[in-house]
């Protein structure tokens, strides 16, 4: 390491002084002994200081030097550096101070055993001295010779002793100068005002590791290392957010560096001369012995004599196998990280000293497991098979001469054998030992797979474990079984990293522990997730592997702290004060056990060691591009504190192995056509990685092919079998159910025809019989009607007699009823007299005159022999036998004589009941009932007469009834007959109806049926050819599945060509050479999609090429979400109208609200388009890329950052991008579908035709549109009539015929499809006559198209040459409405194009910087040529590339070498080799003077080319030959064959005028200038504004950092009040340009003021928004050159 003479001096003085010092026995006093001890001691601190920093080759040089300055130092024994003086002042060789029998501390973990060595010794040495003496020490040493382990035992062991503390710190390229002082600052505490240090009053070493890896900024300096020179220098530093000072004290730095080189920066002197420097050189190969025999010895002490003697052995071919990686496998710009160093050698040892006797007690074992080891540690990281072989071959070579025998010979040819410790012991805590029986080793993974996928909580894991896989997992499983043993896993994304790094961990026992990426996710959150990380590790104590991608890498700081964490095994400050007594409380328990002092530097520093011990880290990165060389140069613990592990591309045979596996349940017809299968499969695998591999050399478009590419293919092939068997086989059940109907239908209109026959014999027999039974029932009938006659008029009379008889019997009871009413009130006065109402009366002895009166009526009336009152006593002697008597009163026969009698009492007015009752209740109510008879008997007399009467006409009137009844039951009888009569004829006419009927049903049935038979009767042969044909599908759907599968998985990011040459010429004819079965016109699209669907799509915006029906496909059937280059916005588009139905939700992901948005989308099922996406994808939206889809319970959930949302099966995400040639990592391509939509010539040739002919023919185009959706409209309709007739008859119960409305629907539904049919056949009769009158205008859409691709083009020279279709639209519809009319089609067309070409010309010019211009012309003049047919592509690649051969055997040599250079001459051969060209450089040979004369000519592109060539090439072709032997020419050459082929006015570009560009702007429109230096668009745009009258209303900005609120608010205000907005030099703000592409995007919809115009300014930039530049106006603005200047 270079120095400085004063850092010499300095670093002398500095060890002097600590060296030098009465502990040392330097004596106090001056002396002649002093003055000896203080001269050795001098020589000692030279040696150390002058030579320090020198490496072994300088250190003899130092020592030859001292010696011949010094006399009195060691003349043999070694360099003055092997000495050190004693406290005697004498010399001492540090080899002394080695103990004798070194053993490693019982118990001790591998990476705390230091074998001391005499560096070990004088370095440590020297650094108690300095740390000692408080002096600033830098170390630099080769990476992996032990110098921050030698130093961090050096200061603990002073730390211990002299009460120092020691911290430590990583640095890596990130490291910041405000990391550094925030981690200082956190290790020490204030003691005043403003002087900081250590905790506890001590001095405090702080080592800092990789002290020279901070980047450095762009003035060149390390602004870390700066802070600390500033601090060493003056002792403080300032407050960052104070700006006061801060005194830092007793901190001594002790620094630790690498050579420079690689990401090691060279320190500042200034810097580097505040240090004494110590070199610590690679150890001589003696040491390294010393080191490795010495723990592998003592490892073998346990073992039998023969493997004891291999020590050696092992030692010697360790070193020597390390020494040879060393030297041949350097690092390059692809292999980067071969980087070895003695850490590897060390690993190496640490895998041997695993081995157990009871396990490996043979020399072979040991021999297997130092191969073994060797290979991990090695061979693991090797990038490709080249160099795998070649470390294979150097381990055979060194088996064979260290332990007699080949690597074949000691795996039995099988192979390298895995080694582990998992499989005896749950948790990985069994022997370490070989398993060389691969089918019990792949058995157990399979199992713990198995058990892995029922733990709960675990997303399950459908894993192939072929062999790689299963090395894979048990390589993890080694790293992840040895204490702090950290992995780094390196493959594309899709490799399986993360699925065998989860499984290894299951396997080894230990926890995983993950980070969930949000939105939100940075420092803070990383943080936060660390401390969960080391809680768990450090005070939990449980195995825990942390796996961390490179997707994760959301901020670079993340790698700075897991630098930290594998580099010194913390993050520093992570805690603060308050959590770190929770720590220290945690971990109390376990460090009073582990005997560890309860002091908070001891805890802290125990809970540090306790994470590391429990903690594994497993790193996932991609080799892909250059982050990971990147990465391991700014961050070194990544490489040289893990065990690498490159995931290779997957070997054919694994691809097979994967497939099969897959497969093996699945019938394919036999084994040899599975087998065949898989190897397609394989095939197409490696196939789409050479065909990505050209894509790149030819188109610069990157493809990863991975292995989830393939297991997606094999998944595919599988569902798409299923799938597609199950559709064919259920169409052809449909159409066999069809044809059974219909069959069934025959056969029934056969027996129906039989049936009907019989039916018609039956009718007549019954017409017959009722005939004749119809003349009996008149006969009878007549009879019964006379007889009838008569009972009636014998019923009339006695009808009349009834009713005279009736009226007597009414007047007679109309009599009756006028006493009634006395009656009754006699009967209720008799019924209320009790018996003690006439024992009253009775008791009388004299009764009242009334009472007396009373009693007389009644014995009158009871016919008594007299009425005084003694007969009145006898009388009611019997109480109530005497009421009983007045009760039943024979009423009805009381005489005239009676009733006179009573007259004479009844008319006396004293006997009345009202007057009677004041004498006596009882008499009062018998003279009631004496008045009611009287009135009775009276009645009566008027009555009985007419009773008598009613007797004799009832009498009478009985017979006649009686005469009547017995004639009308003759008649009814009568009746019956004839009823019966009637109801067998009502039978037999209903019969006869009835048979008549059916006879008549059956007809029209038989009618129907046979229409329905005879019409069906076409369907039922199609459908029985549609059956065989299905079958024929079926059996080919093998092939054609594996093809469609290969399709959707790889063929995405290809266009046509490139998918053609994969299908066509790769896949197809090995699946033909296989035999295995295949559609022989298999089409892609034909054979996912329906007809239906794609014209659907068609109609909905999709362009009708094959290439874009393809990308549809990929995009509706893939089995991942669909991510579409679409720079022309197609794809955004169809989208949008083919889920406008569904609620498509459009957003993207500058949007605030997009992950709300999504949520809701993934609740609800509704689909998402992000549209706009740039070269990165927010890691937010991994789990749904992934479909990270969980169960809980019947839920399906899905974990968005810290939220769980129920997932919708109906959920869809599309994903678009504006960038045509964008750059995705594996990690997005392997969770999406990558779809080019890129639009291809033939679709947009269709588009613009269409537009062409709306213009110059509405009508033909307007009818053409109208044919074009009735026939997709009659298609679908045919289509969907077919399956509503399949479904009527596969769904029909019963008989066919016996359903009228389902035979009406079919006849129906077939008549409707006839004329469906015939309106296709008229309306695709007639589309071919439009499409014919079309197709005269499509010469000028050919040309449009192309000159639109000639722009497209552009892109690809500068950045800002970006140009949008729908404004290529806008600028064509211009050319025709401008262009001059014609009568004739083709002069109309000439017109069309020449204004067209030339419109492009002009308005493109504008936009391009003149260097740029003749190169435009010429693209577009050779593009319109190529599409004409006039040029040879082949030819015109060679003008564009020159000659691409890198092979140059065989080839002549150069017969010119004086006048023609080497790369003039190869690129004349390369064209010779073209068939226009062919023998050209024979002819240079043989006509060299006549080719020199026209070399050398002013103008050779117009001199004749030499002999017969001028005439049989053509322009071009000279071109060609000008382009190999005078370059120079070409321009000029060039402008004349623009000129010749186009027109002059093509390469004359149109002068800037920027008032006829405004005159061509809209509001909506930006117009955007792009600078070139020495040039200020300000002034041209005042002098434009002024003439407008618009100065006072331009508003302009220079952007820059902060001025976005002010551009916002100018925009808002230029909208609103039609100002001119300038916003100058946007690319010094980029990070705002995303704002403004959303002001631009929403400039139509936000309806501007009429005046407004937005103004832009930038200089060229590849970030610059696309669409922006698409949308806007590019004007370049370049300073005027020669004449024009």
């Amino acid at each position: 390491v270079p120095c400085s003479e004063v850092n010499l001096v300095r670093s002398l003085c500095h060890l002097l002084d600590a060296c030098a010092t009465a502990a040392n026995g330097v004596p106090a006093e001056a002396g002649p002994d002093a003055a000896r001890v203080l001269t050795v001691w001098f020589v000692f601190a030279a040696v150390w200081s002058l030579g320090g920093a020198v490496d072994e080759e300088g250190r003899k040089r130092i020592d030859y030097a001292l010696r011949e300055l010094e006399s009195g130092v060691p003349q043999s024994g070694g360099l003055l550096y092997d000495y050190v003086v004693d406290r005697k002042g004498e010399w001492a060789a540090f080899a002394d101070q080695i103990p004798g029998s070194w053993r490693p501390a019982a118990g001790a973990p591998f990476y705390k055993v230091l074998v001391p060595t005499v560096d070990t010794v004088r370095f440590t040495h020297l650094a108690q001295e300095m740390m000692a003496a408080g002096k600033q020490l830098l170390v630099v040493g080769d990476s992996g010779v032990g110098k921050s382990f030698i130093m961090q035992e050096a200061v603990g062991r002073l730390g211990a002793s002299a009460g120092m503390s020691v911290s430590s710190i990583n640095f890596s390229a990130q490291t910041s100068s405000q990391r550094v002082q925030f981690v200082m600052e956190g290790r020490v505490e204030k003691r005043t005002k403003d002087v900081f240090g250590p905790p506890g009053g001590k001095r405090m070493v702080y080592m800092i590791d990789d002290m020279n890896m901070p980047a450095k900024d762009t003035f060149g300096s390390q602004p870390p290392l700066e802070l600390l020179r500033h601090w060493v220098d003056y002792g403080f530093w300032y407050d960052r957010q104070k700006q006061v000072p801060k005194f830092i004290k007793d901190i001594q730095l002790l620094g630790i560096m690498g050579y420079p080189g690689g990401g090691r920066s060279v320190i500042t002197m200034r810097f580097q001369s505040r240090f004494t420097l110590l070199n610590i050189t690679f150890p001589q190969e003696s040491q390294l012995r010393r080191i490795f025999s010495l723990q592998l010895a003592h490892r073998l002490l346990e073992f039998d004599d023969e493997i004891k003697g291999m020590c050696d052995s092992l030692t010697n071919a360790s070193i020597q196998v390390y020494n040879t990686v060393c030297a041949e496998l350097l690092p390059t710009p692809t292999k980067s990280h071969y980087l070895f160093n003695l850490r590897d050698l060390s690993k190496v040892l640490q895998g041997l000293l695993r081995a157990q006797p009871r396990v490996i007690d043979s020399k072979a074992g040991w021999t297997k497991l130092w191969a073994h080891e060797c290979f991990r540690v090695f061979s693991d990281r090797l990038v490709d098979d080249k160099d795998r072989q070649w470390f294979l071959q150097t381990m055979d070579a060194k088996c064979n001469e260290f332990f007699s025998t080949g690597l074949n010979a000691l795996f039995d040819n099988k192979g390298v054998s895995a080694f582990g410790n998992f499989m005896q012991a749950s948790g990985g805590g069994g022997a370490y030992e070989e398993y060389a029986d691969f089918a019990a080793l792949k058995s157990f993974f399979e199992g713990r797979l198995e058990e892995y996928n029922y733990e709960p909580g675990l997303v399950a894991m459908n894993l192939v474990l072929f062999r790689d896989a299963i090395e894979h997992v048990c390589r993890i499983v080694r790293v992840l079984s040895t204490q702090r043993g950290n992995v780094l896993l390196v493959g594309v994304g899709g490799s399986g990293r993360q699925s065998l790094c989860r499984l290894a961990t299951f396997v080894a026992g230990h926890k995983l522990f993950t980070i969930e990426i949000t939105k939100q996710y940075r420092k803070v959150e990383w943080h936060e997730d660390l401390k969960k990380l080391y809680m768990q590790a450090g005070v939990s104590r449980k195995e825990t592997v942390f796996l961390f991608t490179d997707t994760q890498i959301v901020l670079e700081s993340f790698l700075e702290d897991i630098n930290g964490i594998l580099g010194a095994g913390e993050v520093p400050n992570l805690y603060g004060p308050d959590e770190m007594g929770d720590i220290r409380e945690g971990i109390k328990q376990a460090a009073r056990q582990a005997g560890v002092e309860e002091n908070n530097d001891a805890l802290y520093a125990f809970f540090i060691e306790q994470a590391r011990n429990h903690m594994h880290l497993a790193l996932c990165f991609s080799p892909v591009g250059d982050s990971f060389r990147v990465r391991c140069r700014m961050f070194p613990s990544l490489v040289s504190c893990t065990s690498m592990d490159w995931f290779a591309e997957w070997p054919v045979e694994a691809l097979k192995e994967v497939a099969l596996k897959f497969t093996e349940e699945v019938n394919l017809g036999s084994e040899e056509t599975k087998k065949a299968c898989t190897e397609v499969m394989a095939t197409a695998h490696a196939s789409v990685s050479a065909v990505s591999k050209r894509m790149l050399a030819e188109l610069k478009r990157i493809n990863y092919v991975t292995p989830t590419n393939y297991l997606e293919l094999v998944t595919g092939y599988l569902s798409l079998l299923a799938e597609k068997r199950r559709t064919l086989e259920d169409r052809v059940r449909k159409y066999l159910g069809g044809v059974e109907k219909i069959q069934e239908a025959r056969v029934e209109v056969e027996a129906m025809s039989k049936v009907l026959a019989s039916k018609r014999v039956e009718v007549a027999q019954a017409s017959k019989d009722t005939e004749e039974l119809l003349v009996v029932i008149v006969k009878e009938k007549a009879q019964a009607d006379e007889q009838e006659r008569t009972v009636s008029v014998d019923a009339e009379k006695i009808s009349k007699e009834e009713a005279a008889t009736k009226l007597i019997a009414d007047q007679a009871q109309a009599d009756l009823d006028k006493a009634i009413p006395a009656l009754e009130a006699a009967a209720a006065a008799l019924n209320s007299l009790k018996k003690k109402d006439i024992d009253e009366m009775k008791a009388y002895a004299k009764p009242p005159p009334a009472v007396e009166k009373v009693l007389s009526a009644v014995l009158i009336l009871r016919k008594a022999t007299s009425t005084d009152w003694s007969e009145a006593k006898k009388h009611m002697a019997d109480p109530m036998g005497f009421l009983k008597g007045l009760v039943e009163y024979d009423k009805d026969n009381m005489s005239d004589a009676l009733l006179k009698k009573l007259d004479k009492y009844v008319q006396d007015p004293e006997f009345v009941p009202e007057k009677v009752e004041a004498v006596s209740g009882a008499a009062a109510g018998l003279c009631k009932w004496v008045h009611a008879m009287s009135v009775y008997g009276a009645v009566y007399k008027t009555v009985a007469p007419k009773r008598e009467k009613l007797k004799q006409a009832m009498s009478s009137l009985e017979k006649k009834q009686s005469a009547l009844r017995k004639a009308q039951d003759a008649l009814r009888e009568v009746k019956d007959k004839v009823r019966a009569l009637q109801e067998r004829y009502d039978g037999s006419m209903a019969t006869k109806d009835r048979l008549a009927m059916e006879s008549s049903q059956l007809e029209l049935k038989l009618e129907r049926a046979d229409q329905l038979v005879s019409g069906l009767s076409g369907e039922r042969d199609r459908w029985e050819g549609s059956v065989a044909d299905l079958h024929r599908d079926i059996a080919n759907s093998v092939g054609d599945c594996v093809v469609a599968a290969a399709f959707l998985s790889y063929a995405g990011p290809f266009n046509s060509d490139y998918r053609k040459l994969l299908v066509a010429e790769t896949w197809m004819p090995m699946i033909v050479r296989l035999q295995i079965p295949i559609s022989p016109t298999f089409d892609f699209s034909l054979f996912l999609a329906e007809p239906t669907d794609v014209r659907e799509w068609n109609l909905k915006g999709l362009p009708s090429d094959a290439f874009s029906v393809e990308n549809g496909v990929l995009v509706t059937r893939g089995r991942r979400w669909p991510l579409m280059i679409d720079p022309q916005m197609q794809a955004n588009k169809w989208i949008k109208n083919l889920d406008a139905d569904k609620g498509l939700r459009v957003v993207d992901l500058k949007m605030s609200d997009w992950m709300r948005a999504m949520e809701n989308a993934i609740q609800f099922g509704t689909p998402v388009l992000i549209q706009d996406l740039g070269q990165e994808v927010d890691p937010a939206l991994e789990p749904v890329l992934s479909k990270s889809v969980t169960k809980q319970g019947n839920r399906r959930v899905i974990k968005l950052g810290d939220k769980e949302i129920d997932y919708n099966p109906d959920f869809r995400l599309y994903l678009t991008t504006k960038l045509s040639n964008p750059h995705y990592p594996p990690e997005v391509s392997t969770k999406t579908t990558i779809v080019n939509f890129a639009i291809k010539q033939e679709g947009l040739e269709a588009q613009v035709l269409g537009i062409l002919v709306k213009k110059e023919r509405p009508d033909l185009e307007e009818k053409n549109q109208q044919l074009v959706v009735q026939v997709a409209k009659g298609k679908n309709q045919l289509a969907s009539l077919e399956d509503r007739i399949l479904h009527l008859l596969s769904t029909a119960t019963g008989s066919l015929l016996d359903d009228d409305a389902l035979v009406t629907t079919l006849q129906s539904s077939k008549t409707i499809s006839n004329e469906v049919t015939e309106q296709i056949r008229g309306a695709e009769t007639t589309k071919v006559s439009i499409d014919q009158a079309r197709e005269s205008y499509r010469p000028s859409a050919l040309r449009a198209s192309i000159l639109y691709f000639v722009l497209n083009d552009l892109s690809i020279v500068d950045p800002m040459y970006q140009f949008s279709l729908d404004s290529y639209l806008a600028l064509f519809l211009g050319s025709i409405a401008r262009s001059v009319k014609a009568d004739k089609i083709d002069d109309r067309l000439r017109n069309i194009n020449e204004y067209h070409t030339y419109s492009v010309y002009q308005n493109t010019c504008r936009g391009l910087f003149e260097r740029h211009k003749l190169l435009f012309s010429l693209h577009m003049c050779t593009r319109l040529m190529l599409g004409a047919g006039k040029l040879n592509r082949e030819e015109y690649t060679f003008l564009l590339r020159g000659g691409q051969s890198l092979s140059r055997e065989g080839q002549a040599p150069n017969p010119a070498p004086e006048w023609v250079t080497e790369a003039a001459w190869n690129s004349l051969v390369d064209l010779s080799g073209l068939p226009a060209f062919k023998d050209m450089d024979r002819s240079f040979t043989s006509a060299a003077s006549d080719w020199r004369e026209w070399f050398t000519q002013p103008l050779p592109e117009a001199s004749p080319l030499p002999g017969d060539w001028q005439s049989t090439l053509n322009e071009l072709q000279r071109l060609a030959v000008l382009r190999c032997l005078r370059p120079d020419r070409v321009v000029y050459a060039s402008t004349a064959f623009i000129v010749n082929n186009l027109s002059s006015k093509y390469v004359d570009p149109p002068a800037f005028d920027l008032a006829g560009i405004f005159a061509e702007s809209t509001p909506e429109l930006p117009l955007i200038f792009i600078l070139s230096p020495g040039v200020d668009p300000f002034n041209a745009l005042q002098t434009l504004a002024t003439s407008q009258g618009r100065l006072d209303k331009l508003k302009s900005l220079a952007l820059g950092q902060g001025q976005a609120p002010m551009a916002n608010a100018m925009l808002a205000s230029g909208l609103k009040e039609g100002h001119w907005v300038l916003l100058a030099n946007c690319h010094l703000m980029l990070s705002w340009m995303n704002a403004l592409e959303k002001v631009v995007e929403g400039l139509a919809d936000s309806r501007p003021h009429k005046d407004f115009r937005l103004w832009l300014s930038s200089y060229p930039h590849p970030k610059f928004p696309i669409s922006i530049l698409q949308a806007g106006i590019k004007m370049v603005t370049e300073p005027p050159k020669g004449l024009k200047a």
